[in-house]
């Protein structure tokens, strides 16, 4: 009777073992990217660690310490991630999915707040991202059906974790270690159109251009700010048709500048200011500037805010352009809420929150344009600002109103009638969708942190076709670089952000056992069924002997 009862486990845990459904692979090796590291200043952001040895775990799992925490977008969140840290896990593995649209609102918003909280703060915890495929995806399905055999009988779970259960280690088999990148260039852009009459007063327009998250290579900045950068080549197509012709030409020179560091305390803007005010003979940004016009984040939304240090007085020309853009938004777009929000600059603080808080420490009127009202706000850098979140609706709408409202300030259009009766950009200075929608999705299609810029072509491209767009319609164009000092950088980053992981597929220990218990069960069976050969054979021979009478 005990051997039948043998061979039954031993049928039932081949049945057990042959459902498992393993793929065959027993190792996996694929691309992640490290999170955030730099120094900005004295302060330190971001994750100190690279390498990792470690097991798999989801977060669901009571015991973290010394396992790598494997998270999907939905369960990458501040709870988690203080858990995780907490009990000391070894690593972190965020798996991001292929088509970001298909994250629900709840949890984009939950996983854009868990990565604004570790990136404000410096972390021993290897922290790591990679998009999604199916072999890290069943990894994690498995690592999900382990925690849910946890509410089964004892008996299940023995047998389970004997036989079908499967862990998985993960390996960063680069141990070298990490190195800071003494030589960041910060590159900045400008170009003119310039007014007509002698010595015009000049309007500035900027927009950074580079995007952050929490990895670099996966920082695509749709929103933030390549709406920003789309919108300003927009402006430069229209207006460099209004200045080519003398009899709608205005008397203001209108000066465009891109620069990049926006994300790391607008390092570029400060330095190209400098650049213009203290070192330059002669610069348009030392004549007599009307304001400067800073666009961020214009890609959605049912609200604009006007960002300024101070508030802006009617008689000056900055209130008065606000007036102006107010009157445009409640004629053209009632449905869109407009207002001002005014913000001191605490001289100290090292940290602006503002590109336009660096023109006015330097007395230059300015204020920000964007979307958002807290400039904390955590969709400013996300690796989830993608080209999915941007609307080329709102995105034509935030150019029509920024165009017309500086066409009448300009030619001083106020008195001749509302905006929606006197429509400067229409029919030849019709604003070009597919064009907008075009530039967009080009510089949203690469990743344009500023520690990438000069390391790969493709990101020296993008560089190199905004300097293309400036030279097509624009004067005087200049492109600057500016190079950290090597003894005392403004803001040091540091290597290896691309690592290959291997991913192993191993039993647990308990499975030795099991294997070597089936084992001297077969041979139990073998040998005895050997030793009562002659036995057996009676009794078969008798069995088919009544068969046949």
């Amino acid at each position: 009777m005990s051997w039948r009862l043998s061979v039954l486990l031993l049928l039932v845990s081949a049945a057990l073992l042959e459902g498992s459904a393993l793929p065959a692979v027993s190792s996996y090796e694929f691309t992640a990217f490290r999170m955030q590291q730099y120094n900005l200043g004295r302060h330190k952001y971001g994750c100190r660690g690279a390498f990792v040895v470690a097991e798999a775990r989801t977060v669901d799992e009571p015991v973290l310490m010394r396992r790598c925490v494997v998270m999907k977008v939905s369960d990458f969140t501040v709870k988690n991630v203080l858990e995780a840290q907490k009990q000391k896990a070894a690593a972190i593995l965020v798996l991001l999915p292929r088509n970001m649209s298909s994250v629900s609102p709840e949890d984009r918003q939950s996983f854009m707040e868990a990565e604004a909280h570790v990136l404000q703060k410096e972390s021993l915890t290897p922290l790591y991202v990679t998009p999604e495929d199916e072999q890290l995806l069943f990894m994690y399905q498995e690592l999900r059906q382990t925690v849910a055999f946890r509410t089964s009988s004892i008996f299940i779970r023995v047998l389970r974790s004997m036989v079908t259960s499967t862990a998985f280690q993960i390996l960063v088999s680069n141990n070298s270690p990490i190195k800071p990148i003494t030589e960041t260039t910060v590159h900045a852009l400008e170009g003119v159109l310039q007014g007509a009459g002698e010595d015009p007063p000049t309007i500035v327009v900027t927009a950074t251009y580079d995007s952050y998250g929490l990895a670099p290579w996966l920082s695509f900045g749709a929103d933030s700010n390549a709406s920003g950068v789309t919108l300003l080549l927009e402006l430069i197509r229209l207006f460099s048709k209004m200045y080519s012709s003398p009899r709608t030409r205005p008397q203001f020179n209108l000066m465009f500048a891109l620069s990049g560091g926006g994300k790391y305390n607008f390092i570029g803007t400060k330095r190209w200011i400098e650049e213009n005010v203290d070192h330059a003979e002669t610069s348009f940004l030392q004549q007599h500037v009307s304001f400067v016009l800073c666009l961020d984040t214009l890609g959605g939304g049912e609200s604009l805010f006007a960002h300024v240090s101070r508030p802006p007085h009617p008689n000056t020309p900055l209130g008065a352009f606000t007036q102006i853009l107010d009157e445009v938004i409640s004629s053209r777009f009632p449905s869109l809420a407009f207002g001002v929000v005014h913000k001191k600059i605490n001289l100290g603080e090292s940290l602006v929150s503002w590109e336009h808080e660096r023109f006015s420490l330097r007395r230059v009127p300015a204020f920000t344009l964007s979307r958002l009202e807290d400039p904390k706000d955590p969709s400013r850098g996300s690796v989830l600002d993608t080209r999915c979140v941007v609307e080329d609706q709102r995105m034509r709408r935030s150019g029509v109103l920024v165009a017309e409202a500086l066409g009448r300030f300009m030619f001083n259009l106020s008195h001749l009638g509302s905006p929606r009766d006197l429509q400067l950009f229409r029919g030849q200075l019709e604003l070009h969708d597919s064009r907008m929608s075009s530039l967009l999705t080009a510089l949203a299609s690469v990743p344009r942190a500023a520690q990438l810029l000069d390391q790969d072509p493709n990101q020296v491209q993008v560089l190199d076709s905004l300097e293309l767009e400036f030279r097509q319609y624009l004067r005087s164009v200049r492109r600057y670089s500016f190079t950290m000092d090597k003894r005392e950088p403004e803001i040091t980053f540091f290597d290896q952000m691309k690592q290959p992981i291997v991913m192993y597929r191993v039993k647990p220990a308990a499975f030795d056992l099991f294997l070597g218990g089936c084992i001297a069960v077969y041979l139990g069976l073998v040998y005895s069924a050997v030793q009562n050969f002659g036995l057996l054979y009676s009794r078969l021979k008798a069995a088919v002997r009544s068969k046949t009478q």
